[in-house]
């Protein structure tokens, strides 16, 4: 009896030790006056956040149809990486097919202005983290990695570092496809908004180590041609970058994987600007 009871402590010991150094992982609630809504977000604190220090924030985008709680849905290891990695995790909601856009189309649709403005400021305000571009990145899958660049290319100032899971980094071969359309209007009636919005059109806002990137696609991914493509063209205008390419495609076994590499060069970004 005894030695059930020790057995009993100690297991009770160790689960709230356990519980006491895990993760946090909340959903929240933000607003966006752009858009007049409430839009929640998945907040994920590591285990040290309640020692007061400062942290850096990844921001972390979903894809087409997916939405705010995806990745923790999705990816059991979440918490345990924001422990490994010691930053805060934030996955906002993008809607069903927004494409982090401001809609020249649709004014409902004000993405870009939320996600980099008003959720990072929101964000800021209500935990403790590096409130500087060096202590924020941005990465995300699909539409989210189209995202991701596409805010941090137009955002520096708010955003150091970069990154994309099979990206739609071109969305031009895609006309018809995953609402885009409705975002912009049809590529045949606009065909400049469709020019000037799709990543792979935006490098002349970069400079050579302005941004830290990293990019990675699956070889079976229906989006491996235009991440080759714009690999190809950040080695054109020497712009450093990190690219990966692995055997897979365009779903969630790849992108659970992924997600280890981007959050390990977002941490040796962050650790390089506290050096500095």
């Amino acid at each position: 009896m005894n030695t059930l009871r020790t057995l009993f402590v100690c297991c009770l010991f160790l689960l709230i030790t356990l519980s006491v150094q895990a993760a946090k992982i909340d959903t929240v609630d933000t607003y966006s006056s752009a858009m007049k809504k409430t839009i929640k977000a998945v907040v994920v604190t590591p285990d040290s956040y309640s020692q007061g220090k400062e942290l850096p924030v990844l921001y972390l985008l979903h894809g087409y149809s997916g939405s705010y709680s995806d990745w923790a849905k999705k990816d059991p290891a979440l918490g345990a990486v924001a422990d490994t990695y010691q930053m805060i995790i934030v996955c906002p909601d993008g809607g069903f097919g927004s494409w982090y856009y401001d809609s020249p189309a649709d004014p409902a649709f004000r993405y870009e202005t939320y996600v980099a403005d008003e959720l990072v400021t929101w964000v800021d305000g209500h935990y403790k983290t590096i409130k500087d571009r060096t202590g924020r990145a941005i990465t995300g899958l699909s539409m989210g990695g189209h995202g991701a660049l596409y805010l941090a290319f137009r955002h520096q100032t708010v955003f150091g570092a970069a990154g994309s899971m099979s990206g739609g980094v071109d969305i031009r071969p895609f006309p018809n496809n995953w609402d885009m359309a409705k975002r912009l209007g049809t590529y045949a009636q606009f065909p400049e908004r469709w020019e000037q919005n799709t990543v792979i059109n935006l490098l002349h806002l970069l400079t050579p180590g302005a941004l830290a990137l990293i990019v990675d696609c699956g070889t079976e991914d229906f989006f491996f041609r235009v991440n080759n493509n714009l690999h190809d063209k950040l080695l054109e205008r020497n712009i450093a970058h990190d690219y990966i390419t692995r055997p897979g495609g365009h779903n969630w076994n790849y992108w659970n994987n992924s997600l280890n590499y981007q959050v390990l060069f977002m941490r040796q970004y962050f650790d390089k600007q506290k050096s500095k």
